[in-house]
């Protein structure tokens, strides 16, 4: 039993993520608690008032309060780097949502102000810790794949796709949905460092918005250190539901991991055989989500490392400014020649 008091939390951002990221620290991260949620929508009254916690209209108001020990900065991903610094500065504690920052100079303000002020970072890269992925990892650090050849990851939103483009940020595809797959694929060759990345991507759902700068579809191949070849993919419509997988291929064997399915339930009935899909991250990754609140609330009572630091969120981003860098220019990159692609700001 631990003999840290409990971690007082507050949510800065109270949108889909940060309102189940609430609710599981409010109900079920043990050694945590939730003291206010800040946003500058009537969101943060909703789920307050279900919570039972108080209502902030601003970060400031949260990072000032005494009784707040960490953040959850779950805000939109331009402004994930000052919401770290300020953090930061305030003594807080903080888990931010991936991506931590969208340059790589921000993403290194990010960690030297962490580190500056002796808190606790994490990053939302929740993969890490849904069991699955937890296990192929064992698997390859055991040596039960070898040595690592090829590897796989990829992302595939539900579908219908419904978002309006215009809304939707440039090179969001690489920036919020494919960094989950950038850092996977570290995480199963464990010890090994992204070199070059050859990216291709498109507009095969909206092709009408691609002339607006929105990408759909996309392909990354990552050449490791270690010689191993890497690919990602996501996609932002799937018509059968969330879908996430992972594989590594070794010398001496193979793991796989993920599967669209809601429960390992099949239905046989006078229609065929049937299964019931994810359609949503927060169902299908749900232990993923606690998992890492968890280890978050135990790094912060304990002082203790984080098991997703801020260099490995940095690794991750500098993947996808290289697969934007790759579309653009139509080339493979190597990584250590890229910075901020024209059309990526802070």
């Amino acid at each position: 039993m631990s003999h840290h008091p409990p971690i007082r939390m507050a949510l800065i951002g109270a949108g889909r993520i940060g309102s189940n990221h609430a609710e599981l620290v409010a109900h079920q991260v043990p050694g945590a608690s939730l003291v206010a949620v800040a946003d500058p929508t009537p969101n943060a009254d909703v789920l307050s008032e279900r919570l039972g916690v108080d209502a902030e209209r601003s970060a400031e108001a949260v990072l000032s309060r005494d009784d707040v020990d960490a953040v959850l900065i779950t805000t939109p991903a331009r402004t994930h780097t000052d919401l770290v610094v300020a953090a930061a500065a305030a003594g807080k504690h903080v888990f931010v949502e991936k991506p931590m920052a969208v340059t790589l100079s921000d993403a290194d303000r990010a960690i030297a102000a962490a580190a500056d002020a002796g808190v606790v970072l994490q990053v939302g890269f929740n993969r890490r810790f849904a069991p699955g992925f937890a296990a192929a990892r064992a698997a390859v650090d055991a040596g039960r794949v070898g040595t690592p050849q090829l590897l796989r990851s990829l992302t595939r939103d539900p579908g219908p796709f419904t978002a309006d483009p215009a809304r939707i940020p440039p090179w969001t595809i690489f920036l919020e949905t494919l960094i989950h797959d950038f850092d996977a694929l570290c995480f199963l060759n464990p010890g090994a460092t992204p070199v070059r990345v050859t990216a291709h991507a498109d507009a095969l759902i909206r092709p009408d918005a691609k002339d607006s700068g929105h990408l759909d579809t996309a392909v990354v191949t990552v050449v490791f250190d270690n010689g191993a070849i890497a690919t990602a993919e996501a996609s932002f419509c799937a018509a059968y539901g969330y879908d996430v997988r992972g594989e590594v291929f070794g010398s001496a064997g193979m793991v796989t991991v993920g599967d669209v399915r809601a429960t390992d339930m099949t239905c046989y009935g006078a229609d065929g055989i049937g299964i019931d899909t994810a359609r949503r991250d927060t169902d299908l990754l749900r232990s993923a989500y606690l998992g890492e609140l968890t280890a978050f609330a135990d790094a912060a009572r304990s002082a203790s490392p984080v098991l997703v630091t801020g260099a490995d969120a940095r690794t991750a981003l500098a993947i996808a400014l290289a697969a934007i860098r790759s579309v653009e220019t139509d080339a493979t990159v190597a990584i250590s020649d890229i910075d901020t692609p024209a059309g990526v700001t802070a």
